[in-house]
């Protein structure tokens, strides 16, 4: 298992999600990004393409230190630094209010502890700062909400730990965000079971 998780997966997910849908919806959502970023779950770094030139630095932590020499690769090709980190997204070592953005993509559907990992998203984040995400989550559909239940423990493991069933908004909201703007849709050419999609913006509470 270790081999899959460590080598096959990474490089599939990687081929995956470099697709040309997977990174148009990475750049419309990265163009609000500026300022100091954190992004968590950096996996492969295949958001680093499109970060506009109005971000000053990037901060990212991911558990699992996937493709590194590939990983490297893509960081050079930035003009701003990147700081990598090997840590999980529930405990983050930073102080509070220091983040312009954060950035979550493809993400919380596998983290062990969503709600934690948003609450610490939440203050880190500057009063006036932004969480960007663009996540596959819960189905609105019953039927399909209902396959999402019956395949969750088999997409755990091929997906390493990844959830096809998680309500993404209902996570960010319990994590102590306001949900500024949400869309939802489906991602054209995937089952829809993993294709049903959250992007948006939400922002801290006013203390």
């Amino acid at each position: 298992m270790e081999l899959y998780s460590r080598h096959i997966f990474p490089r599939l997910m990687d081929w995956v999600m470099s697709g040309e849908a997977f990174q148009r919806l990475r750049a419309d959502l990265l163009q609000d990004a500026r300022g100091e970023v954190l992004e968590i779950g950096f996996g492969t770094g295949l958001n680093l393409a499109h970060y506009p030139a109005s971000v000053s630095n990037l901060s990212a932590v991911d558990p699992a230190d996937l493709l590194p020499h590939r990983v490297s690769e893509r960081i050079a090709t930035v003009s701003f630094p990147v700081r990598t980190t090997q840590i999980t997204a529930e405990i983050l070592p930073y102080p509070n209010r220091q983040f312009d953005r954060v950035v979550s993509t493809w993400t919380l559907c596998t983290i062990p502890d969503p709600v934690q990992a948003l609450r610490e998203v939440a203050r880190v984040l500057k009063p006036e700062g932004t969480l960007l995400f663009l996540e596959h989550g819960r189905s609105d559909d019953r039927t399909i909400a209902a396959w999402q239940d019956r395949l969750n423990p088999i997409q755990n493991v091929i997906g390493c730990g990844c959830h096809l069933n998680r309500p993404i908004d209902r996570l960010i909201t319990q994590g102590g965000l306001r949900i500024a703007h949400l869309d939802r849709f489906l991602l054209p050419d995937v089952p829809r079971i993993a294709g049903e999609m959250y992007r948006g913006r939400a922002t801290p509470f006013p203390a």
